[in-house]
């Protein structure tokens, strides 16, 4: 069956289908449910399957919340003996002077004799050091000799039982899957009582190391028992301990298991003491910076390399980070692992098993999702989104800090964000879908006078007008007017500029239609009555000079039409767009040239009621300022509205910041002009926009200490233009005019910088006043008494 010849048929119907489908889909919610539930799954199962990717972001969180609690005090029974840049900088003072530095010769060359480890061994151990611990591998035979290994093997002999010689794994060989051992000291140190640890630590997917050697010796004794049961590293693996473990073994500390893998770094580089290794070989600095050594007593010494060039550093927190950017070294960590292990502070995991972890993940995203579900407003969902995520941070944090914990924090908080950007992204598709069904709708109907009244008041529909003004452009109005721009459109219909085809040259004017929306006679007879009348009006107010005259109305196709006088010229809101307060004189002169033509129209017995700077033109021919839209038709559409619904309206019709009390409240006065003409004022005089000039509780407009050099008489007249109390404001223009009489003398004759004639405007885009210049229908009732009445005062004739 054809359609309808009326009927309009979707260029895109299977687009409208499934859009439409889509639209109820959200509508219903269960859609953007499963869509987080779905994206929440994903994170938990990444949780349960303990992923690099969910490593990484927590160990990436870890390492923040150290650097926001900061350094703290390391144990001062741990000590550091650096092999420094010092330390190798004191080889040229024994080139230079043999005899004198004769301590110094075992560091003379590099890399060092190692009778200089025996030295310091001895030396230390002997000072009252409870341990010593080298964090340097001994794994060949000394390239000094075999002299060389028998020096520092005669002091682990003596003293080994308090010694620990550092131990490896190659982590090539284990990628290899190649049966591995530890590379240990060489046999003439293993066969002293030294004891050794391994120096390894696991590295996690932030590239950091956060956990303990210890979790090193575990991860690798896992990881070869699933290549063999029955291998020679896993037995080795398991017998051998950690540096940290050794080293208090060798200090007989006693102290518990680690509570938990992850070592609680104190700070950054040099947290721990440090003291060059030269200091131990050179008889001064030992006698005089370390007393004889006593400086050791009862302390952990830990002996490793700081230097730069042997490039022992790692990453780490504390470790080149934003706030600690230079490197902790081997020996730094060893130590933080050594202290951790001494006051068993290690963090642990509040939840051990990964499986645990993405339980919480999917409880506390339900959870949330439920909250949500119970939210409409996508910006409250935004908040709650945020607030939350927010909230298990601090909790997360406050946990790792007061009690040394680890609670899942990245994986959650990206569930919350995964389902609060499900709600929101559902949210806007659904909105955005909603404006796109709607933009569809207009499309077909933007000649309707409710549909042109929308688009007016929406600015991104504004580019619908377009299409109305392609259809409008050329059309002839009562056989005479030739429309050439459609300046805009209302729910009372357009405004068009249009060429007098009747007239020579075809001179421009403005046309303003109104529509009847009504198929009832009565209403259209109505209508005419109305129009004729106010047309009549509007012929009397176009006989003052400063005034649009009224060139002819007409009736055609069931609309009015008025033709008026088009201004040449630039609106005042172009002069006053740059903001900067213009002088006293400036603001006289407008006034002095207004309020005779507000005088004027009052004297006809009409109110403006929209006095405002994008009312008023500076006509181009000779300067003078022009009042126009004097709005009849809106007028018109408001009085046949009222009669249409059988009782008696008050609507407010003005500027939001112009519009006194009285007339937002549907009673416009004579004053009420007075008062917008005197806010137009003090926004010139101040630069200050309207809606943005202060009040008190009163509704007293504050605007004297914004221009504290106004002359007191001209300050006195402009704020008894503007107070809230119409009965207490001027109550006819001539009032106005010659109470500033006296004010001009004074002000001409005190002299100053008289403005531009012409002041430059701002930029179209630095439209200050944009946002409220709009001339507005407040609602029905809006500021009126109980009874809904009103003031028999204000039913004169009125023109907005």
């Amino acid at each position: 069956m054809p359609p309808a010849p009326n009927a309009t048929t979707s260029l895109y119907p299977t687009q409208s289908v499934v859009q439409g489908w889509v639209q109820r889909q959200l509508k219903k919610g269960w859609l953007k449910v499963s869509i987080a539930g779905l994206w929440l799954s994903f994170v938990a199962a990444h949780v349960a399957a303990d992923s690099p990717p969910a490593q990484w972001l927590d160990r990436r969180l870890q390492t923040l919340f150290f650097e926001m609690r900061g350094p703290v005090t390391a144990p001062d029974n741990i000590v550091i003996l650096a092999i420094d840049d010092e330390s190798f900088t004191q080889a040229e003072h024994y080139r230079a002077d043999p005899e004198q530095y004769q301590a110094l010769a075992p560091i003379a060359n590099t890399p060092w004799e190692r009778r200089a480890y025996g030295i310091a061994i001895e030396r230390l151990l002997q000072a009252g050091a409870q341990a010593v611990a080298v964090d340097v591998l001994l794994f060949t035979d000394s390239s000094y000799g075999a002299a060389d290994d028998a020096a520092l093997a005669s002091v682990l002999n003596r003293y080994g039982d308090r010694v620990v010689l550092a131990a490896t794994y190659d982590d090539a060989n284990l990628r290899q899957g190649a049966l591995i051992r530890p590379l240990q000291p060489i046999a003439a140190f293993l066969d002293t009582p030294i004891h050794t640890g391994a120096v390894n630590f696991p590295i996690d997917p932030d590239g950091r190391i956060h956990r303990h050697g210890r979790a090193y010796l575990d991860d690798l004794e896992r990881i070869m028992a699933d290549i063999d049961e029955a291998s020679t590293v896993e037995n080795q693996a398991g017998q051998i301990q950690s540096f940290a473990e050794a080293t208090l073994q060798a200090a007989q500390v006693d102290h518990a298991p680690p509570r938990g893998e992850f070592i609680n770094f104190y700070g950054p580089s040099r947290t721990f003491t440090q003291v060059p290794f030269w200091y131990v070989l050179d008889p001064d600095p030992w006698a005089n910076q370390l007393d004889q050594g006593r400086f050791f007593q009862d302390k952990i010494v830990l002996i490793g390399a700081t230097a730069k060039f042997l490039q022992d550093f790692h990453q780490a927190p504390f470790s080149e980070t934003l706030l600690h950017p230079e490197a902790l070294a081997g020996v730094e960590i060893l130590a933080n692992d050594v202290a951790n292990l001494q006051r068993g502070n290690a963090i642990r995991q509040l939840l051990n098993r990964p499986w645990l972890r993405a339980l919480l993940v999917l409880s506390t995203g339900a959870g949330f999702g439920l909250l949500l579900w119970r939210i409409n407003r996508p910006v409250a969902r935004l908040g709650w989104t945020v607030a939350v995520g927010g909230l298990w941070f601090w909790l997360s944090y406050s946990a790792f800090v007061l009690g040394g914990y680890l609670l899942p924090t990245g994986a959650p908080i990206i569930g919350f964000m995964v389902i609060g950007g499900a709600y929101i992204v559902a949210d806007i598709v659904t909105e955005q879908m909603r404006k796109q069904r709607l933009r569809q709708t207009l499309e077909q109907y933007v000649t309707s006078p409710i549909v042109q009244e929308i688009i007016s008041q929406q600015e991104d529909l504004q580019d619908l007008l377009k299409l109305r003004e392609a259809e409008v452009i050329g059309l002839l109005l009562g056989n005479r007017y030739r429309i050439t721009r459609l300046l805009g459109a209302g729910g009372f219909g357009e405004t068009y500029v249009a060429e007098d085809t009747q007239r020579p040259g075809s001179p421009t004017c403005v046309v303003k239609q109104l529509r009847i929306m009504s198929n009832d006679p009565k209403a259209h007879r109505l209508g005419r009555r109305f129009f004729l009348g106010e047309a009549e009006t509007l012929e009397r107010l176009g006989h003052h000079d400063q005034i649009p005259r009224l060139l002819a109305y007409f009736e055609a196709h069931h609309s009015f039409y008025l033709v008026e006088e088009m201004i040449e010229g630039r609106v005042l809101k172009e002069e006053l767009s740059s903001r900067r307060p213009m002088p006293q004189t400036y603001v006289l002169d407008m006034l002095q040239g207004l309020l005779p033509v507000i005088a004027f129209v009052h004297s006809q017995g009409v109110i403006h009621r929209d006095i405002k700077p994008s009312n008023i033109i500076r006509r181009k021919s000779d300067g003078r300022l022009v009042l126009i839209d004097f709005g009849a038709v809106k007028q018109i559409s408001n009085q046949l509205a009222d009669t249409d619904a059988n009782f008696t309206s008050t609507v407010g019709v003005g500027t939001q910041g112009y519009m006194p009390s009285e007339q937002a409240a549907g009673m416009p006065k004579f004053g009420s002009d007075l008062y917008a003409l005197g806010i137009t004022a003090l926004e010139a005089l101040t630069g200050i926009p309207s809606y943005a000039l202060k009040r008190d509780a009163n509704g007293e407009v504050l605007w004297r200490y914004e221009v504290p050099k106004v002359h007191p008489a001209f300050a006195d007249v402009l704020t008894r233009m503007v107070l809230y109390d119409f009965t207490e404001r001027y109550q006819s223009a001539w009032d106005v005019l010659k109470d500033l009489e006296t004010v001009a003398v004074a002000l001409r004759n005190q002299g100053g910088e008289e403005p531009d004639a012409f002041p430059q405007p701002s930029p179209p885009d630095e439209d200050l006043e944009a946002g409220t210049d709009a001339t507005s229908l407040l609602p029905e009732n809006w500021g009126t008494g109980t009874d809904g009445t009103l003031n028999p005062e204000s039913e004169f004739p009125t023109l907005n």
